[in-house]
């Protein structure tokens, strides 16, 4: 199959249209809440002090400059295959394509080793004591078993376990609704910088930290295959996500800063536990680790079913092996390439260092968002029959001029580990390619017989 040969032809609809707009909203939803927030405040409050719901606040707007291209892209094209098969439409190369579905893949596999590690930890052992990377390794081997059993049955499991972090996050909010009506905490605190700051410089550098905390909207391109009416259900979901997790996160903020002073929040590793427990509204400290352990699975198992699809759309527009294209029969799952992503996020927790990990997952994403709001742009000149979402131009231009100011905030530890995972890719590409071509000229030439055997 040619490369322009991959642009036209969709894949066929193999996999099973299930998703409805309320199990949609709730899939992306639970994918951007995750777990980032419940250990993020402390490190939001080393920047902007108690101001905590500003940079959440920059960050959601950041977001929803990608989100509108993501919106456009996806009831365009809604098949499998994500930010890759918008680069392959947009770019007519097939490096450009790998690379660009490589950075997303590498991201998705990092961030659920990350998520691993960080369930295995100090969460888990308010439970039970036991090594980490073991313990790491077992739970990604429990997300695949689910991933494999249907992604009906996934995202059911993800209704439930949004619920619960979402309960979580309100929680914090209450505890402290009520800890201000006691007369306790400290309202005059959200606004407070750190002592010799530039408001400007440091709600921007907050930012930064916060965009993490969004991550996780584009997964949802790697299930349009599998969502129903794409082009009326996608953007509503999307853009409601979106909005609903900001204010969300931006209540958390305004509640941890008055609840806390910003230096026991930055010395605290669980500080929406320490909020809570300062409130003084009686939740034991195993209920909210629990609620913390279930947040981290949710954000793991959605990161596995975003991963294990864009394998499979990959494979099917020939960017990646055939054999990661294979489906269990009656499941109708992608159970070659779950396999191979959970392969590969097993070895990564053994890198065990959870900040490395999540910092070199934003800048691996910041390379697809680059991609994805640029191929907006180039793809206005294809035509589709069917009706869609458009954005207004704008929108990608200042998407693609925040993802690189974002970009130049990472540091050169994070940039060589990520260059090192690109390399990789170019390793696993050249390979590929080459069975491809001989792919392709096998098929050529078994034209060319036909036609000589149709002239006879």
């Amino acid at each position: 199959m040619t490369s322009d040969a991959a642009v036209r032809e969709p894949a066929a609809e193999k996999l099973s249209r299930r998703i409805t707009g309320p199990l949609l909203f709730l899939f992306i939803l639970g994918d951007v809440l995750g777990a980032g927030v419940y250990a993020l405040m402390g490190e939001l409050s080393n920047d902007v002090g108690g101001a905590l719901w500003a940079p959440l606040l920059v960050a959601l707007l950041l977001a929803l400059l990608t989100a509108g291209s993501y919106a456009e892209l996806v009831t365009k094209y809604p098949e499998a295959g994500g930010a890759a098969v918008f680069a392959e439409r947009a770019f007519r190369h097939p490096i450009v394509s790998f690379l660009v579905g490589f950075c997303m893949l590498a991201a998705g596999v990092t961030s659920a080793a990350g998520l691993a590690i960080a369930f295995a930890g100090d969460y888990l052992t308010t439970f039970i004591d036991v090594p980490a990377v073991p313990a790491a390794m077992v739970f990604l081997l429990l997300v695949a078993a689910l991933n494999a059993r249907g992604i009906s049955e996934s995202v059911k499991s993800n209704v439930v376990m949004t619920v619960i972090e979402l309960t979580g996050l309100i929680i914090v909010i209450v505890a402290v609704a009520f800890m201000v009506g006691a007369g306790r905490g400290d309202v005059g605190r959200v606004v407070e910088l750190p002592d010799g700051s530039t408001p400007a410089l440091a709600v921007l550098g907050g930012a930064i930290v916060a965009y993490y905390s969004f991550v996780g909207f584009e997964t949802s391109a790697n299930v349009a295959e599998e969502i129903r009416e794409p082009s009326r259900i996608y953007p509503r979901a999307l853009f409601g996500a979106l909005l609903t997790a900001g204010v969300v996160y931006a209540l958390v903020g305004i509640a941890s800063a008055i609840a806390l002073p910003s230096e026991d929040l930055s010395a605290s590793s669980g500080p929406l536990l320490s909020v809570v427990a300062a409130s003084g509204f009686g939740v034991p400290d195993r209920v909210f680790s629990a609620i913390a352990l279930i947040a981290v699975a949710n954000g793991a198992l959605l990161t596995m079913i975003m991963a294990s699809r864009l394998a499979y759309g990959m494979a099917e527009h020939g960017l990646l092996p055939g054999a990661l294209s294979r489906v269990l029969p009656g499941r109708r799952t992608p159970w070659v390439a779950i396999v191979a992503t959970t392969g590969v996020a097993v070895l990564l927790t053994l890198v065990g260092d959870l900040s490395t990990l999540a910092e070199t997952v934003v800048l691996l994403l910041l390379f697809v968002f680059i991609s994805t709001n640029t191929a907006v742009l180039v793809l206005r000149r294809d035509r589709v029959e069917h009706s869609h979402f458009r954005v207004w131009s704008a929108v990608p231009l200042l998407g693609v001029l925040s993802c690189v100011l974002l970009l130049s905030q990472q540091t050169a530890k994070v940039w060589l580990f990520a260059a090192a995972l690109l390399a990789l890719g170019v390793l696993l590409y050249l390979p590929a390619r080459l069975v491809a071509r001989k792919d392709s000229a096998a098929d050529e030439l078994g034209d060319q017989h036909r036609d000589v055997r149709g002239d006879g």
